[in-house]
């Protein structure tokens, strides 16, 4: 077998590759004769080969041992394809209308291929660059949510298989670490990989750098990040790692999965959507000023949560006397005591969630990788602009948090700050 060792593949080597591993080559017929590879890696982290047949299709990714963006200097373990497709395969599992099938994994190459998500399939940040609205967007990224999270807690499951899970999954600390470094540590000091619309945004970057109250609240996001095995998240959900069309929403890319605190999930998503939010003026133009837009995203941002805290309390009710160990039916045996509960827990986590947007919100504008919807906007000043504003509510929500009582003040917040 030519593949006993790690190596990196390029298209003529991913073919014979194909032809080894039946699981992959079946897909497209045996016949390897009229395939088409394409190379369609953002660059930040991985290669992923887009493989088309004339009977069939799928996407290979393969890890590197480094961080590809950046280079040999910033090393990464290969082993982030093992968690991410044992990640794919369970949110699979629990989500499949909104999951990629995985097809195949080999831990040695570090690879595994998957179902290719056909055009009109597209990055649902590009989409929101372009403009388009997707109806059945905040139904579908809440399923999501609501099915992943609520059945990889211990509101479902027994402490023993919650530790065996969350032991498997601490294996993937190095990802982990980048995520605490980029999120909860570079954007607070001087570091060599920030970077901002300079020099419209140097004194607000230097600003986020002396704000106490901003990093007492960082370090406690930080520490429920690195302490809190809720469930088992995605671990980087935004608006980059989910692929759409009117009909169809898919989550991909979950290798910075482990179990967290279920707030970074739903943050991240809405935290991205807040951001697309206030990119909009710097794509608005004659024919199209955006504002019908801009409320879309409104109110995609108010259904996101509203429904996911509905589904997650409809799959909490459904399941309060089954094996969960969070709070044993013997105790919360009475149904005022179960809302209590329920609207504790609900409380914390919609807190959770806007601490955590924030903090991935503040990461893009002053810290490292930035985000397609201000990096797009050609004119720097009034990217800055934008980018001023979204800061502006990223800190607003990071320190004010817990006064927030419901979705429909942080959508208040964000119309107040757009004026």
């Amino acid at each position: 077998m030519a593949f006993s060792e790690f190596r990196p593949l390029d298209e003529k080597s991913l073919i014979e590759y194909i032809k080894a591993v039946p699981a992959l080559s079946s897909k497209i017929g045996n016949n390897l004769d009229d395939i088409k590879i394409q190379e369609v890696g953002d660059g930040n982290l991985n290669f992923v080969y887009i493989v088309v047949g004339s009977a069939g299709s799928f996407v290979i990714k393969q890890a590197i041992p480094y961080i590809r963006c950046i280079g040999e200097s910033w090393p990464m373990t290969k082993e982030r394809a093992y968690f991410e497709t044992l990640a794919l395969r369970e949110h699979g599992r629990l989500s499949p209308e909104h999951v990629p099938e995985v097809y195949h994994f080999d831990r040695t190459m570090s690879l595994f291929g998957m179902r290719y998500l056909e055009p009109p399939h597209i990055i649902l940040r590009k989409g929101l660059i372009a403009g388009t609205e997707y109806p059945l967007l905040a139904e579908h990224i809440s399923e999501y949510m609501a099915r992943t999270l609520y059945f990889t807690s211990l509101l479902y499951n027994s402490t023993t298989e919650h530790k065996r899970a969350v032991a498997e999954f601490c294996g993937n600390v190095e990802l982990c670490r980048l995520t605490e470094q980029v999120v909860f540590s570079d954007p607070y000091k001087v570091s060599q990989y920030n970077r901002c619309t300079s020099p419209y945004l140097d004194r607000d970057a230097e600003a986020v750098r002396e704000d106490n109250v901003l990093k007492l609240e960082v370090a406690e996001l930080k520490s429920m990040f690195c302490e809190r095995a809720q469930a088992l998240i995605h671990g980087d959900l935004h608006t980059g790692s989910v692929m759409v069309t009117h009909e169809s929403t898919q989550v991909i890319d979950p290798e910075f999965a482990f179990y967290g605190p279920m707030g970074f999930d739903i943050g991240a998503f809405i935290g991205n959507l807040i951001l697309a939010f206030f990119a909009q003026d710097g794509h608005a133009d004659q024919v199209n000023d955006r504002k019908t837009y801009k409320e879309w995203i409104l109110r995609t941002i108010e259904e996101t949560w509203n429904l996911f805290h509905k589904k997650f309390i409809a799959l909490w009710d459904e399941h309060k006397d089954g094996s969960g160990e969070a709070y044993l039916p013997a105790i919360y045996n009475n149904p005022e005591l179960q809302r209590l509960v329920q609207k504790k827990f609900m409380e914390d986590l919609f807190h959770d969630t806007l601490g955590f947007g924030a903090a991935k919100m503040i990461r893009r504008i002053v810290g490292v990788a930035h985000v397609e919807d201000f990096e797009s906007i050609t004119d720097a000043s009034k990217r800055a602009e934008c980018e001023r504003r979204a800061l502006e509510m990223a800190k607003l929500l990071l320190k004010e948090r817990r006064k927030f009582q419901a979705i429909t003040e942080v959508v208040l917040a964000i119309r107040k700050l757009q004026s």
